[in-house]
């Protein structure tokens, strides 16, 4: 187990701000992540954080997907203060981080988010993990499967990926994952773009819309200018900003106001 204390970090905010589907709340306090083939159990009481791995999978791998270096305080401190809806955002939604995600989880992600709500986008995602991905075994012995490979996704047929509650959008994960695994699509080509670049390239996929692009550049590239503009986003947007969104006043961290966003009518919404 490894403590640290930490500022502007909420376990319990970041698993409900929509972003990550493989993050679940366990207990009162505590949380296990599946990110990739990689398995972690955390507990936070506070502004303490312990997780329970090995410290060179924290230190190799979950200070990068935590964003765990960044300190989030100077984001904060660039909202105007005259703004009182994006003041009240950011008091419910401080813990907030943008996870550092993998690419291609965040394409397969995203592209069945579409028309989708967490609770099913979790199961489908959980289903085609049990049913393609490596069954894995933590270090603590808890049984977990790996998010699939683009090799293995597509060997699926559509109708295996149908019966994993994917339904329509069956056809573009098989479409992506065959063009990943056949090298038509190069991952490592789009890592390394800018946000403008790499969003013009994402919208090339099968399936991929203005929304889900800027979600996969938000969470799967860390490109923090992606603002994805879903229907909450829009509403809050027509509400509060009717001479538009103060786009140059956030150039370079649009998208972590875009989530502080997101997660207050969020939370308005359902609770």
């Amino acid at each position: 187990m490894l403590t640290i204390e930490m500022d502007n970090f909420d376990l319990g905010q970041i698993c409900r701000s929509g972003q990550c589907f493989r993050m679940e709340q366990t207990g009162e306090n505590s949380y296990r992540v599946i990110a990739g083939d990689k398995y972690l159990e955390l507990t936070q009481e506070k502004g303490i954080v312990n997780f329970f791995c090995p410290e060179e999978d924290f230190i190799s791998f979950w200070i990068r997907y935590f964003d765990l270096d960044c300190d989030y305080q100077q984001y904060i401190e660039r909202i105007n203060p005259r703004d009182r809806y994006l003041t009240e955002a950011v008091k419910l939604g401080n813990g907030i981080r943008i996870l550092q995600q993998d690419l291609w989880e965040m394409i397969i992600t995203f592209l069945i988010s579409q028309q989708n709500n967490i609770t099913r986008i979790k199961r489908c995602i959980e289903n085609i993990s049990r049913e393609f991905g490596e069954k894995k075994i933590s270090s603590n012995g808890i049984e977990y499967y790996a998010f699939p490979t683009p090799q293995s996704l597509s060997q699926a047929g559509e109708e295996q990926l149908k019966a994993c509650n994917l339904g329509y959008r069956a056809k573009y994960v098989l479409d992506t994952a065959r063009k990943t695994a056949s090298g038509e699509i190069s991952l490592n080509e789009i890592r390394d773009m800018k946000y403008k670049d790499a969003r013009r390239e994402l919208l090339n996929l099968y399936g991929v819309g203005e929304k889900v692009a800027d979600c996969i550049c938000l969470f799967g590239l860390h490109q923090l200018d992606a603002f994805p503009i879903d229907t909450h986003i829009r509403q809050a947007l027509d509400a509060h900003y009717k001479r538009g969104f103060p786009n140059r006043r956030y150039k370079g961290c649009r998208g972590i106001i875009q989530q502080y966003i997101f997660y207050y009518e969020l939370i308005k919404t359902n609770y």
